[in-house]
């Protein structure tokens, strides 16, 4: 079939790599414009625009995809699809009705849950075992079209955001070609989805990653998995921001210290933190201005003692 494809970060890589090896005919890319990134604002393009220029399909990038002249562009090439996989805008009913089949979007969740722009993070911060991706028919209200199928996977009890993130990239790619050799043959379903059972994963911020050490463990320890690797878990030590990289829940259930006291260091294996409920060890961390560490050479190097608090937000009612 002849599609456009419009999508931007590395989740929508498999996708596009996919479609094209199976012999589907790219007619345009469309994604974000470049911007500005890491410590020294380079600027940088999106994955999507490396990965079409490595196929050779002509691109497009958009600062606002929804004005006339792209409409119009849009209308000439004449797809049967347009093909939407994390582009980062909403588009127009013009958009949506130009294609002759449709648009089709790829979802990171198990639609209706967790509609919205950051669902796998939301879902492994809300400690959930299983997630997926879902393909639907796209329309005017964000994520709410016909399903057409979903794909379950569960979520490893220590996988991270970043993770998983790479694992549902790959299976949405897999989910879209099955998806639209339905569609060609004209056997696609077409699933309404249950209001009663929407829930939303909102974007996130830098505020979300920091740690409420008054909560239970395990919802301590899924925030930073959820977290990882953006905007990443964070608290206080000695009044400056000490990012945790990596940790892992302690195997005692029962309360010790008052929650963000650290309780225990070990050389081998790091530092012990008290919860509302269990405890969390910090493995790798990086302290503010500084790179990763192990967290032994962070005790080596930094001195915390037991009996130390570490800086906390309020726990979440």
């Amino acid at each position: 079939m002849r599609v456009v494809f419009m999508g931007t970060p590395g989740f929508a890589v498999p996708s596009l790599t996919k479609l094209h090896r199976r012999g589907h005919d790219v007619a345009l890319v469309v994604t974000q414009p470049d911007r500005p990134a890491g410590r020294g604002l380079r600027l940088c393009c999106p994955p999507v625009k490396d990965a079409a220029a490595a196929l050779g399909l002509p691109v497009v990038q958009l600062e606002k995809v929804n004005c006339d002249e792209f409409v119009a562009r849009l209308q000439a090439v004449a797809p049967d699809l347009v093909i939407v996989v994390a582009f980062g805008q909403i588009l127009c009913e013009r958009i949506l009705i130009a294609p002759k089949r449709g648009a089709v979007n790829v979802h990171a969740s198990l639609l209706p849950r967790y509609r919205g722009v950051a669902p796998i993070n939301w879902a492994i911060v809300n400690g959930e075992t299983e997630t997926g991706v879902t393909t639907m028919f796209m329309a005017r209200k964000v994520d709410a079209g016909e399903i057409i199928l979903t794909r379950k996977t569960a979520i490893g009890p220590r996988e991270t955001a970043g993770e998983l993130y790479a694992r549902l990239a790959e299976a949405g790619g897999d989910l879209l070609v099955e998806t639209l050799d339905l569609i060609e043959a004209g056997t696609a379903p077409r699933v309404a989805q249950d209001p009663a059972l929407v829930s939303y994963a909102r974007k996130l911020t830098r505020e979300d990653g920091a740690i409420a050490w008054g909560e239970p463990a395990r919802r301590v320890f899924d925030r930073i998995r959820g977290v990882t690797p953006w905007p990443g878990a964070h608290t206080r030590f000695k009044d400056r921001t000490l990012q945790i990289v990596r940790a892992e829940p302690g195997e005692d259930a029962g309360r010790r210290g008052e929650p963000g006291e650290i309780v225990r260091l070990d050389q081998a294996r790091g530092i012990e933190v008290a919860t509302g409920e269990g405890t969390v060890w910090l493995l790798s961390v990086r302290p503010e201005g500084k790179s990763t560490m192990d967290a032994a050479s962070f005790v080596r190097g930094y001195r915390p003692e037991v009996g130390e608090r570490l800086g906390d937000r309020p726990a979440e009612v």
